[in-house]
């Protein structure tokens, strides 16, 4: 079997690098042959993260080289798709590939449909805000990354849905030591862009600061510059390769979200990470974060800057409770959320095997 993956993005970006790039070496063991060619590439991404403006030439690229990758589509017994063909443009080339070739699979891990529907321009909003429901329509299957999506799905009248959470390569997230230091870390990992979820906890910080021996441990970008966060804060800057032990100094992992539409769509991908590495959580009850999170059991759910407070503070105080609900995530990582585990599925699912 010969199969052509179209991620959005490079390995830089990471829904990509976690729906499409950690599964290439095992996918390579399986099949004849793979191809990967992603829309956007590194130096958009780079521009991107450091909040520049787009190079108008290199995104026009982008588009270009798409164009003449579909002119080999015929090549593929599969083609493995992420998200959409061409941003901001009309479905036409999934109906084309629907109708006159072999057809599509599409993975979600985001709702980019709110990208359209949602859209501050009142024309996106008419010409495209029923975009992503066409090409999940249009497609053989659609693997989508939580129950939100797989509802969006399913109401778009896509053929075949099935689920697919994002998931690790549990040999990079070492189990965490236990900590004998009086103080503890407050820890946090994202992107540049998602920064703002953090900074809503500032006064949470402030508070538990003016009590207890804690810091704020951050990992993002090296060219981020963090705001004030009302408490001692550290940042290290992320690395693929060291990122597992990066989330390993950390005593407890934390992820706010508004309940926002874009963020049902998240899926929980920082609980993951933390879990895998032994950590007690706490989260925004919003989206996934409520699947992931067994409240009481392998962290807790906060809805209110009170809940923040007092959760985090039991944790704080309780090196106990910390290991025990820590083993409890690292236990639910190991049975439903490995890379070798979505591989079979998909395996399964696509009929390779």
């Amino acid at each position: 079997m010969k199969i052509l993956f179209l991620p959005k993005y490079p390995k830089l970006g990471a829904s990509s690098r976690l729906r499409t790039y950690q599964f290439l070496p095992l996918w390579k063991a399986e099949v004849k042959e793979i191809r990967v060619s992603s829309f956007f590439n590194d130096a958009y991404l780079t521009r991107f993260y450091k909040g520049k403006q787009h190079d108008p030439l290199n995104v026009l690229g982008c588009y270009v080289k798409r164009f003449w990758m579909l002119l080999s589509v015929w090549k593929y017994d599969l083609v493995f798709l992420e998200k959409e063909l061409f941003p901001f443009l009309p479905p036409v080339a999934e109906w084309i590939l629907a109708r006159l070739g072999k057809g599509y699979v599409v993975d979600y891990d985001d709702a980019v449909f709110h990208n359209y529907d949602s859209h501050s321009e009142p024309l996106i909003r008419q010409l495209l805000g029923g975009k992503i429901a066409q090409v999940m329509r249009y497609s053989k299957l659609v693997f989508a990354g939580n129950e939100y999506l797989k509802s969006y799905a399913l109401k778009a009248g896509a053929k075949r849905v099935e689920l697919l959470p994002t998931v690790i390569k549990l040999s990079k997230y070492p189990l965490k030591k236990a900590n004998t230091s009086p103080s503890l870390s407050i820890g946090w990992i994202g992107s540049p862009t998602t920064l703002k979820y953090l900074i809503t906890l500032k006064d949470v910080f402030k508070k538990l600061a003016e009590k207890y021996p804690i810091d704020l441990l951050v990992i993002n970008a090296k060219e981020s510059q963090l705001p004030d966060m009302g408490i001692s804060t550290r940042l290290i800057p992320w690395t693929e390769e060291g990122e597992g032990e990066m989330i390993a100094e950390m005593d407890i992992g934390i992820m706010p979200l508004p309940d926002d539409k874009w963020e049902r769509g998240k899926c929980a991908y920082k609980l993951i990470q933390y879990m895998a590495c032994g950590l007690p959580v706490l989260a925004s009850p919003v989206g996934m974060n409520q699947e992931v999170v067994k409240h009481g059991e392998n962290g807790f759910l906060a809805a209110s800057e009170s809940e923040w407070i007092f959760y985090l503070e039991s944790l704080i105080r309780d090196a106990s409770l910390r290991s025990q609900m820590g083993k409890a995530g690292r236990a639910l990582v190991e049975r439903a959320y490995t890379v070798e585990g979505n591989f079979e599925k998909m395996m399964g699912v696509l009929g390779v095997r």
